[in-house]
């Protein structure tokens, strides 16, 4: 699990084809990285992966074709900033909302607005995912915990504060780019509650 706090920004380093999968190398970049381990868990832009080699600047992770076709990964050029998060620990603090690293969809960056120090982004959605966005919901786009401000039949919009402008990779993401959404994980086990109910009844 993670919480949605972007630890560091790293890089896509390069990327390897095997067998119709790929094996990604990232720069670990500003990601506090000391007693890294096999096996562990590090999302990145909002992919939970599965560290398979590492030394003091770098991981590598296979990605699946699945993961591949979900997510922006299989895509992204090798260069581009990626937001980094180690899993979450059992004496971490929260501060931001429970994100499991599984991508439920992809968006797209539809405008950005200045208003005042901060920023306003609207994102675009696809239609199966804006039934369980909520106005002051949470929403994780590309790895980062946010509130959603507004939220409408076509997608949603959020305020990110400078610090988190200059701390992820929305320093250097465009209008028109795709970034990876997860829902709330309550909302999926409300409606997975609400719809046994039903079938009950």
């Amino acid at each position: 699990m993670f919480t949605g706090i972007i630890e560091g920004v790293g890089r896509l380093a390069a990327r390897e084809p095997r067998g119709g999968d790929v094996r990604f190398t990232f720069a670990t970049g500003s990601l506090p990285f000391a007693n890294v381990r096999l096996g562990e868990s590090i999302a990145v832009n909002g992919v939970c992966l599965t560290v398979i080699a590492f030394d003091a600047a770098s991981f590598q992770a296979d990605a699946s074709t699945e993961t591949l076709s979900l997510t922006t990964l299989g895509t992204l050029p090798e260069g581009a900033a990626l937001n980094l998060e180690r899993a979450m620990r059992p004496d971490d603090r929260l501060g931001g909302h429970l994100v499991s690293g599984h991508v439920d969809g992809i968006g797209k960056v539809l405008s950005v607005h200045e208003d005042a120090r901060a920023q306003r982004w609207r994102f675009a959605a696809p239609a199966t995912l804006l039934k369980y966005i909520a106005k002051k919901g949470s929403i994780c786009v590309d790895g980062v915990s946010l509130t959603v401000n507004e939220v409408d039949n076509e997608g949603f919009e959020v305020a990110l504060i400078p610090h988190t402008v200059a701390h992820t990779r929305f320093a250097e993401t465009k209008v028109g780019e795709a970034v990876n959404l997860e829902i709330d994980l309550v909302a999926r086990y409300v409606e997975r509650l609400l719809g046994e109910r039903g079938g009950q009844a």
